[in-house]
C-alpha cells in the first residue's frame, strides 16, 4: 500500500442515503427499494467517506438499484483531511492500520455482506464494485467457486493477485488508470491477456494521465481530473445496467 491510496481530493455534495445494518456491520444505504443490489467495497477513507457515498448515490439512482456501503474496517477510518493535507500523513500508522485489515481479516466479513443480500434480503440480483481496497475483495466475491455477485467492477485495484484474475467467474469491468504503482503494467497486461480466455464478458476502461485514486478522489479543479471521474461512473453505471437488469429479466423467465 503507498502514498498514492491517501491522495486525492474531497467532493462538495451532501450524500441522500442512511445509516443501516448489513450482515452485523454498519452500513451505508441509498436508493430505492428494489430488486437488484450493489455492493460497493470501499477504500483506504472507508464507508464513512463523502466521496463514496455520493458515488453509491450516483449508482443507485443511475442503475436503479439499492446500494450498500457497509463498513469493512470495524469501526476504524484514516481522517478525510489527510486527503487535503500531505504534511499530516506522517500521522498514520498504516502498517499499523493495514495489519487489523487484511484479506484473511475482511474477507469472512465481506461474503457474509453478499450471502445476506442474497438470502435474507433476497435480491434477484447483485452486482459488486471495489475501489482501491476493495478491488482485490470483488474478484473473491466473483471467483468460480463462490459467485456470491453476478458481477463485478474495480477502479484502481489494490492487492490484487494474479490467482484471483484467473480464479474469476463472473463478468468482469476494470477501470485502470494510466498510472498505478498498485494496479501496475504488468498486472494490466495480465488482466487483458487472461482474462479475454475465460469466456467471460469484460470491460476493460483506460484513463490516460490520470492516477490511482481518480476515480473517487479526483479534484474538483482539474478539468481532466473530473472528466475521469465522470466517465468511470458513466461507465460502471452502463455496465450494472447491463448485467444486473439482465439477471433479473432472466431469472423471471425461468420462474
Amino acid at each position: 500500500m503507498g502514498d498514492c491510496c491517501l491522495k486525492g481530493f474531497r467532493w462538495n455534495g451532501k450524500p441522500r442515503g442512511q445509516q443501516t445494518v448489513l450482515a452485523g456491520k454498519d452500513c451505508y444505504k441509498t436508493g430505492a427499494e428494489s430488486n437488484i443490489a450493489i455492493l460497493v467495497i470501499h477504500d483506504l477513507f472507508g464507508w464513512t467517506f463523502t466521496n463514496t457515498r455520493i458515488w453509491a448515490d450516483h449508482l443507485a439512482e443511475e442503475v436503479g438499484a439499492t446500494v450498500y456501503v457497509p463498513d469493512f474496517f470495524g469501526g476504524e477510518s484514516l481522517p478525510p483531511d489527510i486527503v487535503l493535507d500531505k504534511t499530516r500523513w506522517g500521522e498514520l500508522d498504516l502498517p499499523g492500520f493495514m495489519s487489523r485489515n487484511t484479506k484473511a481479516i475482511r474477507e469472512p466479513e465481506i461474503f457474509s455482506c453478499a450471502k445476506a443480500l442474497r438470502t435474507a434480503h433476497g435480491y434477484a440480483s447483485i452486482g459488486a464494485i471495489g475501489i482501491c481496497y476493495g478491488g482485490w475483495a470483488v474478484f473473491r466475491l466473483g471467483a468460480k467457486d463462490v459467485q456470491l455477485v453476478d458481477c463485478i467492477s474495480t477502479a484502481h485495484p489494490t492487492f490484487l493477485e494474479q490467482k484471483d484474475i484467473r480464479e474469476v467467474g463472473v463478468p468482469v469491468q476494470i477501470l485502470a488508470p494510466e498510472h498505478d504503482p498498485q494496479f501496475t503494467e504488468e498486472l494490466k497486461a495480465f488482466s487483458n491477456e487472461v482474462i479475454p480466455k475465460l469466456g467471460l464478458p469484460y470491460d476493460y476502461q483506460y484513463f490516460p494521465s490520470l492516477e490511482h485514486g481518480f476515480a473517487t478522489r479526483g479534484n474538483l479543479n482539474n478539468q481532466e481530473e473530473m472528466f475521469g471521474v465522470e466517465r468511470a461512473k458513466d461507465a460502471a453505471v452502463l455496465w450494472f445496467r447491463q448485467w444486473l437488469h439482465r439477471r433479473v429479466k432472466e431469472s423471471q423467465t425461468i420462474r
